[in-house]
Order: structure tokens, then sequence, then C-alpha cells
């Protein structure tokens, strides 16, 4: 394991983080508000620290190893987080380390819960860092690397591969830091479109930008207590669930539809399965308020297929109070926080590959019964998937619902609610955010005891990093020369 350069690298990704501190810093000063000191002197730490580990890779040759970026990967969002939760206890308005890490995590890792009460109340400075944290996690602390690392000498495709696991699409370019640029600035075009569509609406040009910003990063960080519903506009809500939905396709088939390779995106099995779980699941939501309540047609479907873009999306945005619909919706939205996206996108969730896969796997098992000397193969998009592919994809989920098992136990074990703790945990393994019970609709992550919320910032992580980066960090072999 190279130290120096997982040194440097950390070094380099505080930069980073320096840059997005300043940012909001200049926020703070043109509002004229006091959180410009919190902003100050948390970049002025981070600067200290990104100054420290920097040179200690200082002209050292060496390459990342694969496992040099499991290690970066896992450390480098816990060091941003334990950075980034400082201006939050710096202003004063979270003093609780537990909480203001909790919602730190929960901006890198685009879930989207929070334990804040009073949203609306926020200086703008800390309403764009929460907005910011979800942006720049979104698009991927570790594609910044990737383009950093180039100008280094190192290649980041170690890096890459440790945060992608299961079948991939095609390369969109024979450089992985071309193929990143090029994400990179589909990433900040998007937003720019959606800013100017929201502020054509009903809202204001900062919350337009803050919502942008927690839109296609599918991170649900709003700049209001009330959420989108805060606003009454169907505008607003048509033109954000579109962007969830662009958040939730995986992003090298938007950039092949920026190359007018519009077949890539049509004929895409994943995207054929998100797109049908999406229609499934807005249906069952959509007849089941319909039979409550069939006197506004229009609004119900609308406020159906927000809900269950934003729970598949794992974006969190709420329009309307879903704790008083029927409790089956309960269950589709559950359905649809575990399912996830898009692979390659900002999504979270076991993502819709890998069903796709296994549900191909137990397909070709019952046909195997029937057929016994057939040889039957999982294709996707034309191409066989290796059986080692297959195993992984089997043992990801196996995982995923242990850990999610364990979590809900932990979480039981502190006297929370089964409904509560089994929404709470799926919701942060899934980076979505709103749960059900006392954590639903607009509702506040604080009642937590501290020790959940840790509890919960670890999940949200593994979820985000999708459970092997964390849990290599855990085995002892891991840690050996050999």
């Amino acid at each position: 394991m190279h130290v120096r350069i997982i040194l440097k690298t950390l070094g380099t990704l505080l930069f980073i983080e320096v840059a997005m501190l300043v940012i909001c810093a200049f926020i703070s000063l043109g509002y004229g508000e006091h959180d410009l000191n919190a902003f100050l002197t948390t970049a002025g730490i981070a600067f200290v620290l990104g100054s420290l580990l920097y040179p200690a890779g200082a002209d050292y040759e060496k390459v990342l190893t694969r496992r040099d970026g499991y290690v970066i990967v896992s450390i480098a969002w816990v060091v941003l987080s334990a950075i980034g939760m400082l201006p939050f206890i710096f202003s004063g308005y979270v003093t609780n380390p537990a909480s203001a890490f909790f919602e730190t995590v929960s901006g890198f890792t685009t879930t989207g819960a929070t334990v804040l009460t009073n949203i609306d109340q926020l200086p703008h400075g800390l309403l764009f860092w929460r907005s910011l944290t979800n942006w720049v996690g979104g698009l991927g602390i570790i594609f910044f690397t990737i383009a950093i690392l180039p100008i280094f000498g190192m290649g980041g495709v170690q890096l890459f591969a440790a945060e992608s696991m299961g079948p991939s699409q095609g390369k969109l370019h024979p450089r992985i830091s071309v193929a990143t640029k090029e994400i990179i600035l589909l990433y900040f075009s998007i937003t720019v479109l959606q800013t100017i569509l929201l502020s054509l609406g009903s809202m204001p040009i900062f919350d337009s930008i803050c919502h942008s910003m927690s839109t296609l990063s599918t991170g649900g960080f709003s700049t209001r207590q009330g959420n989108i519903g805060s606003y009454h506009s169907r505008y607003i809500e048509y033109v954000t669930i579109v962007f969830m939905l662009l958040g939730g396709t995986n992003f090298s088939l938007l950039i092949f539809v920026c190359r007018k390779k519009w077949r890539k995106l049509l004929f895409d099995s994943e995207f054929k399965w998100f797109i049908g779980a999406l229609a499934v699941f807005t249906a069952i939501v959509a007849v089941s308020l319909i039979a409550k309540d069939s006197s506004h047609i229009e609004e119900t479907l609308r406020k159906a297929l927000f809900q269950v873009t934003s729970t598949l999306t794992s974006t969190g945005f709420t329009s309307a109070n879903y704790r008083l619909w029927p409790s089956l919706t309960w269950g589709i939205m559950i359905l649809a926080m575990i399912s996830g996206a898009c692979s390659g996108s900002t999504s979270g969730g076991i993502k819709c590959i890998r069903l796709n896969v296994i549900y191909k796997v137990f397909r070709n098992e019952i046909m195997q019964i029937l057929h016994p000397n057939a040889v039957l193969s999982v294709r996707i998009n034309n191409q066989v998937i290796p059986q080692q592919v297959k195993t992984g994809i089997l043992t990801f989920t196996l995982l995923y619902a242990g850990v999610a098992m364990v979590g809900t136990l932990v979480l039981m074990g502190m006297n929370i609610g089964i409904t509560e703790s089994i929404s709470m945990v799926i919701s942060s393994m899934g980076n979505d955010g709103p749960a059900f019970g006392a954590t639903g609709v607009n509702g506040s992550w604080s009642y937590l005891p501290d020790a959940a919320k840790w509890v919960c910032s670890f999940l949200m992580l593994v979820g985000r990093l999708e459970i092997f980066p964390i849990l290599l960090m855990f085995a002892p072999q891991f840690w050996k020369n050999k």
C-alpha cells in the first residue's frame, strides 16, 4: 500500500473542499450574514490539513494500486464529512457533533435526510453548503480525483474501479480522464439548465440554484422545511420530475445521447427496466390514490409520479404528505427505495442493472429445471454476463439485505419503533432521505439518540460506496502486505 500517494490524494481533496467552503463564504459575505466566520475558519483548518498531507507524496512516482483506490474512496468520504460538519458547529446551528456529522454525511452521500427543524431560518451560506455537498457528492468526489490525478502523472482507473461494482456501459473514451471531464461538463450543463427553468417559474434564483444542485445529484436537500411542496407549483414539480429522471439515468447513456446516439439509450436493458419500474410503481400508487379520492385526477397522477420518481431515483424530494396515503403506497415506495435507478447515475439503492441480472438468473434456473441439457446464458445489451459478475451481484445483494437486517435490529435495540427502524435503514442505505413514521414527510431525524445517528451515518456511507469498499476496511487480510 502506497501511504504517501494516499496522503497526497487526501490533501488534494481537502484543497477541493477549501474551494467549496470559500464559495459559501462569498455567499455569506454577499448576504451579509454571520456564518461567514464559520466558513472562513473551516476553510483555514482544511487548508492547513491539506498542506500537511499533500507534501507527503510530493515527487513520489509510484502509481495507485487497486487497494490504494479502496482506501482513498473509503477514507475520503469520512475525512471530508468530518471537515464539512464544522460550519454547522461553528455557526451554532447544529452544536451536537453526531448531528453535524450526520447532516454532512447525508449531504455528501446524497441521502438528503436532515436533523434540522428550522431550514427556513438558516443563513444562505449554510443553505448553499448543504446543496453543494449534494452536488459534489452526486458527481462523486472520486470523479474530481480522476480528473486531477493525471496532472500528477497518476492514473485514476483504480479509483474508478473502487467506486463501481457490477456490469458497466461501454467506454466513453479510451482515457478515463477524458470521459470524466465529459461527464463533469454534462453534469454542470444540466444543472444550469434546470436552474434557468426553475427560475422561470415561481422559484427565486437562489432557491433555483440550490434545488438544481440537489435534484441532478438526487440528493434532496431543500431550502424550505416544506420541501418542493412549499412552492405549490405544478410547473416546478414537473420540471423537477424531469431532472430527477435525468439524475437517475446512467450518465454514459446521457453522453451518448448528446452525441446523437439515441439507440444506446432506447435499447439499453437497464434503462428500459428503470422506466418500466417507474411506470408500474406509479400506476399502482395512482390507482390507490384515485380509489381513495377521484376528485382531482391530474393532481393525483402528478403527486404519484413525483413521489415515485423521487424514491426510485433516491432523490428524496416531497411534494405531498404521503403519510396520509394508503398503506399499499408505502410498500411500493419502500420497494422503489430498495431498487434505485440506473448504475452510473447519482442514485442509490441496489440499482436496476443488478435486479435485471438477478431476474434473468432466476429465470434461467427455472428453465434449466425444465430443460436440463440446455445451455443458458444471461445477456445484458446482447453481451453475456460472466459467471464472476453474476456471483458478485448475488453476493452484493445478499450482503445488502444482511446489513439492512442487522442495522434494523441495532436501531430497534435503541427503542426505535419497527416502522421507523426499517424505513430509516432502507432510506440510509439507499441514500433516499425521507422515511416513514416520525422521519417521514418533511420530518427531522433530530429526535434520534446520538448512537442511532452514528449508525445511520455509517449506513449512508455503506450504501453510497456499495458495501464492499467499507467492508474491506474491516478485513485483516486487506491490510497485509501480500
